[in-house]
C-alpha cells in the first residue's frame, strides 16, 4: 500500500484528547459493551488446567493429616499441590517471610490455604478439592485487637512519632478529654475477583497473567518459589476489575501457585477465586482500636495530643508496617500538633492478613484525628468548623510542621473550606437542620463539613521511580507502555494524553499497549496515589527524548532555528514548512534517526527515617471538603444521605472527567466503609460477612439524591506532570463529612445534650445504639 502521509500533510486537524482536557476513559465502550478483556476472557492454551484452593476451617490450628485419597477419586483430578512441590521458597511475603504459599504444619487464620487442587476443569477441581480429608489439632485464636493487646501479640514492634513534650502540656491544659474510637475494616470487594494464568514457556521459562497492581512483586516472589531468576518470568496484565489495593500483595499467593501447578504438571493452569473464597482468604482494609487523651484552651486549640494507634495486622505482617505507620502521618488530620506522641501498634490476631486499601491506613488516622477536634467542639459547645479552622496549620510561621517534622509548604485549606461554606450554604443550611430537628420528633437531620489534606508519595522512598517505554512508527502511530497498571481508574488514558501532548497529536494515535515485565522492568505498584505523577513523568521522559531528535532532524532538514520547531495539531512546523507528523516520522526514520526511547523519573525532596520516626516523607499535599446532609430515623437507626457537596483539589487536572469520577466513585466508596460495610466474625474466627448477601457495599439508594462535585482551581507547587495533583486516593477521606452528620443526627435525638458514642461503620444498629446510650446517660 503506498504512503499517503506527506499528500495528506496539508490538511491540520486540532489535535483531540491532550493532557489537561476531558476525554472518555479508553476502554470506556469495551467496558460496557463486555468487550473488554480480562484474565478470564484470555483464549485458554489448550490442556489448561483449573485450580480450586482447600482453605482451612479452622482459626488456629495444627495439620496433623492430608488424605487425597477423596480427591484423587474425583473424575478429571490431575494432581494436587502440596508444600513438598515447591522447589524454592513456600512464602509469598513482600517484606517478611511469614505468609506460606501452602500452609506446611501450622493453620492461622480460618480460609488459609491448605494445599491446592488441580483438574481438568473447574468442576473437577472443585469437587476433589472438598474431597480432601484433613485432621486439625485445635489451638487458641486470638480474634480481637483487646485480646491481642492483652497477651501483647504483635506482628512488629510499635514506633512512636513526636513533636515537642505532650506529657508535660497536657498536665498544664486547662481542659483535658480521652475517649476510644473504633474504627472497622473494608473488604475490597473488586468486580474482578484474583486470578492468575501461568502457561509454561521454552528452557522453563514461565509467563504468567496475573490481575494486579504490582507486577514486578509478582515476577519476583513466582521466580522465588521456582528456584529461578526474575529474568525468566513474565508478568502481564492489561486490564483489571477494580484493585483498591487488594491486588497489591495479595495476587502473589494466586499467581505462584498457578505457576507452581504448571511448573509441576508442564500444563498452563489458572486459578480464579470465587466471591466466597476471595473475600475469606485474601486481606481487608485494616480495623483500629483508638484510644487518646487531648488537651485544649478555651477556644479549642489542642495543645497536647497523646494518642495510641492499634491495628488488627491479623496472622501476618503484609503491609502493616507502613500502613500503621501511614495511619499515624495522617492522625494529625490537617491540624498543627504542637506537642503530641502518637504511637502505632501492629496487633497480630488470627484472621486473615490485613493489606494494602484505598488510603493505605491514612483514611483511619485522619478519622480519628477528626473524631478528636469533633469531640473538642462538642465539649465546649462550639461550631465544630469553628474549632477546626482554629486548629488548622498556619500559612507561615512555626505552626507550620507536622508531627513528624515535615514542613507544610502548600496548606490552601483557609482559601478552600471557605469557599466550599459558601458554595454549600454551609451556614444557612446549618441554621436550617436545627430549625427541622426542633419541629421533627422522630426524622433528625445533621450536617456537616469535614477537611481533607492527604500527604502524597510512598514512604518506602524506593517504590517512588517510575519508567517508561515509548516508540514511534515509521507512519507517525505511537505506542506506549510503561509501568503503571490500570484498574478502571483512568491512568493508561492520562499517561497517552500526556505523551500526545508531547507529540502534539491526538490521543487516538498513540496505543496503549499492556503492563508487562518485559518490557518495562523493576516497577513499582500502581498505589499511593502516584500512578500519575511517576509514569506520566517517565512517559514523558522518553516522549521528549524521541521529540529532541525530531526536532533536530527538523531544523538541519528544513534549515531552521531547534526553537522554530513545533508541534502541534498533528503537524510540524520547521521554520517556514509544514508538514505532518507522520511525514516527519517518516522522513526521520529513513535518515536513520532513533525513533524509540527508554524514560525514568525518581521523585525528588523525599526521605523518611523510622529510626528517627521523621523526615519528608510527602513530595506535595492534595486537600479537600466535604459537606454532607444526612436524615435518621430515631425510632430504627435507619438513614439516608440527602445531599453531598465536594470542592477537591487535583491541581491542574490531567483529565477533568476522570478526575470527577475518581472523586464520586472514592466518595461512594468511603461513604460504605463507614457506613454499611460491616466485617464480621463468629466466636470460632469464620468470617460470616463473605458474600454481597451479608456484606453491604452502596448501591444507588445509598448515593446522594443531590451530589455535587466540584474542581478546586489550582496548581501543584511541586512540578508534577503539567502541575497536576493525586486523585486516587485523598477523596475517599471526603466521606467523613457523613458519618460526622451521622453523629450530628444522633446528638439532635436528644437535643444536642452529650456528645454521642458512635462507631464505624456507623450501620443503622449502631446508630439506633448510640441513640439509646445516649437517651440513657441523659435520662431521656
Amino acid at each position: 500500500m503506498p504512503d499517503t502521509s506527506l499528500k495528506t500533510a496539508a490538511v491540520p486537524q486540532p489535535a483531540k484528547g491532550h493532557a489537561g482536557t476531558a476525554h472518555a476513559h479508553d476502554s470506556a465502550e469495551r467496558h460496557v459493551s463486555g468487550s473488554a478483556v480480562y484474565i478470564d476472557d484470555i483464549r485458554e492454551v489448550a490442556g489448561t488446567l483449573h485450580i480450586a484452593p482447600v482453605l482451612s476451617t479452622r482459626a488456629h490450628a495444627r495439620i496433623l493429616s492430608v488424605d487425597l485419597s477423596g480427591a484423587e477419586a474425583v473424575p478429571g483430578f490431575v494432581t494436587a499441590l502440596t508444600p513438598a512441590d515447591v522447589p524454592g521458597v513456600n512464602n509469598f511475603g513482600a517484606v517478611k517471610l511469614d505468609d506460606p504459599i501452602i500452609a506446611e504444619d501450622l493453620i492461622e487464620f480460618w480460609g488459609q490455604v491448605v494445599l491446592a487442587v488441580a483438574g481438568e476443569t473447574l468442576e473437577a477441581a472443585r469437587a476433589a478439592a472438598r474431597a480432601v480429608k484433613i485432621t486439625y489439632e485445635d489451638l487458641e485464636p486470638i480474634l480481637s485487637i483487646e485480646r491481642a493487646i492483652e497477651l501483647d501479640a504483635t506482628v512488629a514492634p510499635p514506633l512512636t512519632m513526636k513533636s515537642g513534650d505532650a506529657a508535660a502540656a497536657m498536665a498544664t491544659a486547662k481542659h483535658r478529654l480521652s475517649g476510644t474510637f473504633n474504627v472497622g475494616g473494608q473488604d475490597h470487594f473488586y468486580l474482578e475477583g484474583h486470578i492468575a494464568y501461568a502457561v509454561p514457556q521454552e528452557e522453563g521459562d514461565m509467563l504468567v497473567y496475573s490481575s494486579t497492581q504490582h507486577p514486578t512483586e509478582v515476577q519476583h516472589l513466582v521466580s522465588r518459589s521456582l528456584a529461578i531468576p526474575d529474568h525468566a518470568v513474565t508478568v502481564e496484565v492489561r486490564r483489571m476489575g477494580g484493585g483498591f489495593g487488594g491486588k497489591e500483595t495479595q495476587p502473589a499467593q494466586i499467581a505462584a501457585i498457578a505457576a507452581l501447578i504448571a511448573r509441576k504438571t508442564g500444563r498452563p493452569a489458572k486459578l480464579r477465586l470465587d466471591r466466597d473464597e476471595d473475600m475469606i482468604a485474601t486481606g481487608k482494609r485494616h480495623d483500629f482500636l483508638i484510644k487518646y487523651e487531648v488537651g485544649f484552651d478555651d477556644s479549642g486549640r489542642i495543645e497536647a495530643l497523646a494518642m495510641d494507634l492499634h491495628a488488627r495486622a491479623g496472622y501476618s505482617s503484609d503491609l502493616t508496617n507502613a500502613v500503621v505507620d501511614r495511619a499515624m502521618f495522617h492522625a494529625g488530620s490537617c491540624y498543627y500538633l504542637s506537642n503530641a506522641r502518637i504511637t502505632g501498634h501492629r496487633n497480630k490476631t488470627h484472621t486473615v492478613s490485613n493489606t494494602a486499601f484505598r488510603g493505605f491506613g491514612g483514611p483511619q488516622g485522619y478519622l480519628a484525628g477528626e473524631e478528636v477536634v469533633d469531640e473538642i467542639a462538642r465539649y465546649l459547645g462550639k461550631e465544630p468548623l469553628e474549632v477546626r479552622k482554629v486548629n488548622f496549620y498556619d500559612r507561615e510561621g512555626e505552626r507550620t510542621r507536622t508531627h513528624y517534622g515535615q514542613p507544610v509548604e502548600d496548606f490552601i485549606l483557609h482559601e478552600l473550606v471557605p469557599a466550599l461554606a459558601e458554595q454549600a450554604e454551609y451556614d444557612k443550611r446549618r441554621a436550617e437542620v436545627r430549625a427541622f430537628n426542633e419541629k421533627s420528633p422522630v426524622l433528625k437531620k445533621g450536617l456537616y463539613l469535614t477537611p481533607v489534606q492527604f500527604g502524597i508519595s510512598f514512604t518506602a522512598t524506593h517504590f517512588n521511580q517510575a519508567g517508561a517505554l515509548v516508540h514511534v512508527y515509521s507512519d507517525g502511530s505511537v505506542m506506549l507502555n510503561h509501568g503503571g497498571t490500570e484498574m478502571g481508574q483512568g491512568l493508561y488514558l492520562k499517561v497517552a494524553q500526556v505523551v500526545a501532548r508531547e507529540f502534539g497529536i491526538d490521543v487516538a494515535r498513540v496505543k496503549i499497549t499492556a503492563t508487562n515485565t518485559s518490557k518495562v522492568p523493576n516497577t513499582s505498584a500502581t498505589a499511593a496515589s502516584s500512578g500519575s505523577d511517576l509514569n506520566g513523568m517517565a512517559a514523558q521522559d522518553a516522549a521528549r527524548q524521541i521529540k529532541e531528535r525530531l526536532v533536530a532532524f527538523a531544523a538541519g532538514k528544513y534549515g531552521c532555528a531547534p526553537e522554530e520547531v513545533r508541534f502541534a495539531d498533528n503537524m510540524v512546523e520547521a521554520g517556514a514548512e509544514k508538514i505532518s507528523f507522520a511525514a516527519l516520522a517518516r522522513a526521520a526514520y529513513m535518515a536513520r534517526t532513533q525513533l524509540s526511547a527508554a524514560g525514568f523519573y525518581a521523585t525528588p525532596k523525599i526521605h523518611w527515617s523510622r529510626e528517627t520516626a521523621s523526615g519528608h516523607p510527602f513530595y506535595y499535599f492534595t486537600y479537600g471538603a466535604a459537606v454532607a446532609e444526612v436524615i435518621v430515623d430515631t425510632l430504627t437507626g435507619e438513614y439516608r444521605l440527602l445531599r453531598a457537596d465536594l470542592l477537591h483539589d487535583v491541581g491542574r487536572s490531567l483529565n477533568p472527567a476522570i478526575d470527577i469520577g475518581q472523586i464520586e466513585g472514592a466518595f461512594v466508596q468511603g461513604t460504605g466503609w463507614l457506613t454499611s460495610e460491616e466485617l464480621w466474625w463468629d466466636k470460632a474466627g469464620r468470617l460470616r460477612t463473605h458474600a454481597p448477601s451479608t456484606y453491604k457495599i452502596p448501591t444507588v439508594r445509598d448515593i446522594a439524591r443531590d451530589f455535587r462535585v466540584t474542581l478546586y482551581e489550582n496548581e501543584n507547587v511541586e512540578p508534577t506532570i503539567h502541575r497536576s495533583k493525586a486523585v486516587g486516593e485523598p477523596p475517599f477521606l471526603l466521606a467523613n463529612a457523613v458519618f460526622f452528620a451521622l453523629k450530628d443526627a444522633v446528638g439532635a435525638a436528644i437535643g444536642y445534650k452529650g456528645s454521642p458514642k458512635l462507631d464505624a461503620p456507623a450501620t443503622p444498629e449502631q446508630v439506633l445504639m448510640a441513640i439509646e446510650a445516649l437517651r440513657q446517660a441523659t435520662g431521656q
